[in-house]
C-alpha cells in the first residue's frame, strides 16, 4: 500500500500521493505514464475521497485500451492508505457511460462489456508488457550497436551485465520483472517473448522486428500527442498540452488548494 504519512502539510502530501499514484499507470500501447501524456484531466480531493476524470486523444480509442488505463488508475488510487473513496471517470469516449458504470461497480473488464469483451483483460495486458519489453529490449541493443561497443552478431553472447547502467537498461530490467523475467547479470539480453534464448540465425529477425515495435509504439505516441492538444485546444480549463486541474477541499490540513499542474 502507498501510506499516507503524517507530516505537518497534509494537503501536499495527499496531493503527491494521487498524483505519484496515477504516475504508476501506463498507456498500454503507448507505455508511458497518462500523467506524462496529460490523460488525466481534473483531480479532486476531499474528505470523502478523490475523484479523477481521464480523458483520451479521440472518442473512438479502443475501448479495451481505455478500460484499462482507467481500471489501473482506480486500483492504483485505492492502494493509497487512507484516501476514502475512489471514482475515476472516463470523458467523452463513445463508450464512456458503459465504462465508467462498469468502473463504479467494480464489475471487472468482462463484467464491463459482457459478450462484447474480446478477451481476458490480464491477456490482453500481457500483449502489451510483451510489447514493452521487446521495445526496451531494441532500444538498450541499439545504444551498443550505435556506440560501436557491440554488434549483431555480438548480441547472441550479449548478456545483461554488459549493458551499461542507465535509463534503457533499467527499463529493460523493469519489463523483465513484469513478465518473470529473469534479470540475473548473466541472462541473455535478446530473447523471444517467452523468455528463452534464440538461435543466431534468428537474432537479426527478432532485433529488425523488436526495432519496428518500438518505432511504431514512438510514432503512435508523438501522433497521440497532438491528436490530444487539438481536441482540447479550446478547453479553458485543462487544455490538451497541460497536466490536470486539482482541487483539494480536504479540512484535515486546514486549507483549500487549488492549482494547475506543470
Amino acid at each position: 500500500m502507498t501510506a499516507l504519512s503524517e507530516p505537518t502539510d497534509t494537503d501536499v502530501m495527499v496531493v503527491d500521493a494521487v498524483l505519484g499514484a496515477l504516475g504508476t499507470v501506463l498507456d498500454p500501447e503507448l507505455d508511458q505514464p497518462i500523467t506524462e501524456l496529460n490523460f488525466v484531466r481534473s483531480i479532486f480531493i476531499d474528505d470523502d475521497g478523490v475523484a479523477v476524470h481521464l480523458r483520451l486523444p479521440t472518442s473512438f480509442c479502443s475501448p479495451n485500451f481505455a478500460y484499462l488505463m482507467a481500471s489501473d488508475a482506480l486500483d492504483a488510487l485505492e492502494d493509497i492508505d487512507g484516501i476514502g473513496d475512489v471514482r475515476v471517470m472516463l470523458d467523452d469516449h463513445h463508450d464512456s457511460d458503459k465504462i465508467n458504470a462498469g468502473l463504479a461497480a467494480h464489475a471487472g473488464y468482462k463484467g464491463t462489456f459482457g459478450v462484447e469483451a474480446e478477451q481476458d483483460l490480464e491477456e490482453l495486458r500481457l500483449t502489451f508488457l510483451r510489447k514493452a519489453h521487446t521495445a526496451a529490449m531494441e532500444r538498450a541493443v541499439a545504444k551498443l550497436i550505435s556506440s560501436g561497443q557491440a554488434t549483431v552478431d555480438d548480441c547472441e553472447h550479449l548478456l545483461l551485465r554488459d549493458l551499461p547502467d542507465g535509463s534503457a537498461k533499467w527499463a529493460l530490467l523493469r519489463r523483465r520483472v513484469q513478465l518473470g523475467l529473469g534479470v540475473c547479470p548473466n541472462c541473455r539480453v535478446v530473447v523471444g517473448e517467452d523468455g528463452t534464448a534464440l538461435p543466431p540465425e534468428q537474432i537479426p529477425m527478432r532485433l529488425r522486428f523488436a526495432r519496428s515495435v518500438r518505432i511504431s509504439m514512438e510514432g503512435n505516441s508523438h501522433f497521440c500527442r497532438g491528436l490530444l492538444a487539438t481536441r482540447y485546444a479550446d478547453d479553458g480549463e485543462c487544455d490538451g498540452t497541460s497536466g490536470p486541474v486539482i482541487t483539494n477541499l480536504r479540512t484535515s490540513g486546514g486549507a483549500l488548494e487549488e492549482k494547475r499542474s506543470a
